[in-house]
């Protein structure tokens, strides 16, 4: 069974940086495409990111356009999340997901989900 485990979440005040990671375990990695999901209380998930399988095409979600950069490195079976310039509204849970289509991950359809890591901005 495929296992997606992310790391690098915190509390965090508006202007700072963070970097997420997912990895990926007993999968092939380089197959999937990938991407970043977010659920703040309340509010319904919201695809933020999401970088193809090959040849590293990205998708970046307007709300976060200019400010997050989703990468990935095949060989690491992780993928990244680099969020600059954090604010308040970026507050949530955010989760990875794997899909071997991009459009069907850009849906929402993951086949394989991370547990979620918290991020906290403050004012």
């Amino acid at each position: 069974q495929v296992q997606l485990a992310e790391a690098g979440g915190g509390l965090v005040q508006a202007g700072d940086s963070l970097k997420l990671s997912c990895t990926m375990s007993r999968g092939t990695f380089s197959i999937y495409a990938m991407g970043w999901f977010r659920q703040a209380p309340g509010k319904e998930r919201q695809l933020v990111a999401a970088i193809s399988r090959f040849l590293g095409r990205t998708y970046v979600a307007d709300s976060v356009k200019g400010r997050f950069t989703i990468s990935r490195d095949d060989a690491k079976s992780t993928v990244y999340l680099l969020m600059d310039s954090l604010r308040p509204e970026d507050t949530a849970v955010y989760y990875c997901a794997s899909n071997p289509n991009l459009d069907r991950l850009r849906l929402g359809y993951g086949d394989y989900w991370g547990q979620g890591t918290q991020v906290t901005v403050s004012s």
